[in-house]
């Protein structure tokens, strides 16, 4: 039975990655492959020999145990897992709802004015910072998206445009894999208690930076980045409210993990927390009244403030894809597969070379089934060297190839930046990026 939920993984995996060659968006593979897999440990539940539980570890003689109680240890593991899949979707609908909403107030367009160069090497240095800061508070995703937006405004040149949005790639992907609130994979692993905020910080921000430094300093020299730009910079249409909506929701997005600290809350409470009051701001701020019934003022309906636009935005596709993914992988984790190969792995190889192989091949597999599957490997304590090592790998190796990561993808789309222009003038950055971040790590350890 093992091997048949291996196949529906195998194969769901597959058509995930042809994506783009069928035309069927990820998330539907996903989701049926989800329910295949918890098909199977259902239907053969009585030929496992080993079973998994999310709380107590291994089971002990599972293959003794009476068809019923072997049912409500499944019943047990499938409840535990949703719930905890969902309080990460959770998280991100609210971290969603309040970019959308600061993106609506135009927010980001503050940026644009940060920036007052001319120099390509200062331009080179300052949009690096900028997707390392931004994507350790917001996702890399809307990152890249709203420095490609900036970057458009201020080069022409479209491929000068791409070697700087390839260094924001990589910038992007390790701002956030140092932060719990930067990256789904470093959100997942603070949610399931295996880093804390402070030590997640502690352990990978210079591992991070290393990432970022390496690939700058050497493209620094490039003859692409020497010289001026040409484009006459634009005069930007200072917008209302819009910094102070910048500034207010990136402190309520920061303040998450202090409540949770404070309160030992779910992050997900934090969270709901710091929607609610950014969307009572948003709609003083747009002039709009808040009744408690559905009586409103004339020609003013309730779907046309920043609240429910934003949460009209939210990218409902990818949430359905992580339920997907992590309660696959969650159904081979409760039939102890993940854990055996874990334990093969460590008796095999060293950790380190492993988890440094993970991170790389993070660049061709997803790296939210590759955490997840790791969480379920490793049984170490929390804020272990293991998962800030993880962390680090997942969240930055993805940069190696275009297709590695939500930062590169959505740049891909955007840019239209072909695989192999990326693959010859980027990868070699950002991989000589990721293998200096894992030498301070190893130094660190």
């Amino acid at each position: 039975m093992e091997v048949l939920i291996l196949i529906v993984f195998v194969l769901g995996y597959i058509a995930i990655t042809l994506e783009h060659s069928t035309r069927i968006d990820k998330l539907i593979p996903a989701l049926i492959m989800m329910v295949l897999c918890w098909t199977v440990v259902s239907l053969g539940i009585d030929h496992f020999e080993h079973w998994f539980n999310p709380v107590g570890g291994l089971v002990s003689n599972f293959m003794e145990f009476s068809h019923e109680s072997k049912m409500n240890l499944f019943e047990e593991a499938m409840l535990h897992h949703f719930g905890k899949t969902a309080e990460i979707l959770i998280f991100l609908m609210g971290a969603m709802a309040i970019v959308e909403m600061i993106d609506h107030f135009q927010g980001f367009e503050t940026i644009k004015k940060i920036i007052s160069t001319k120099s390509k090497r200062k331009l080179l240095w300052i949009i690096s910072a900028l997707a390392f800061i931004l994507s350790a508070i917001i996702d890399n995703l809307t990152t890249t998206i709203v420095l490609i937006t900036v970057l458009r405004k201020l080069i022409d040149d479209r491929n000068a445009r791409m070697w700087y949005i390839g260094m924001v790639i990589i910038a992007a992907n390790a701002g956030g894999a140092w932060t719990p609130i930067g990256d789904v994979t470093t959100t997942m692993l603070w949610m399931a208690n295996k880093v804390s905020s402070l030590k997640l910080i502690e352990h990978v921000l210079l591992p991070s930076l290393a990432n970022v430094f390496v690939p700058v300093i050497i493209a620094s020299f490039l003859p692409v980045f020497k010289g001026n730009i040409e484009q006459e910079h634009q005069e930007f249409e200072k917008p209302p409210y819009g910094r102070f909506m910048l500034v207010l929701g990136l402190l309520l997005i920061v303040f998450v993990p202090i409540f949770k600290t404070v309160t030992h809350l779910p992050p997900y409470a934090g969270m709901m927390l710091s929607l609610g009051i950014f969307a009572i701001v948003g709609e003083v701020l747009s002039q709009r009244s808040i009744k408690l019934t559905n009586r409103v003022e004339e020609n003013t309906s309730l779907h046309e403030g920043p609240t429910m636009k934003a949460l009209s935005k939210i990218e409902i596709p990818s949430i359905l894809f992580f339920l997907g993914i992590l309660m696959a992988v969650a159904a081979m984790e409760s039939v102890g597969m993940i854990y055996f190969f874990g334990q093969s792995v460590n008796s095999a190889i060293p950790q380190n070379l492993f988890l440094s192989i993970l991170g790389i091949s993070s660049a061709i597999i997803d790296n939210v089934p590759l955490v997840a599957a790791g969480i379920g490997m490793f049984q170490d304590a929390p804020d272990a060297q293991v998962w800030h090592f993880i962390a680090y790998a997942a969240g930055t190796g993805g940069s190696i190839l275009i297709i590695g990561s939500a930062a590169g993808v959505v740049a891909m789309g955007m840019e239209k930046i072909p695989f192999f222009w990326y693959l010859k003038n980027i990868s070699l950055l950002a991989l000589l990026g990721y293998l200096a971040g894992v030498g301070v790590i190893l130094v660190l350890q």
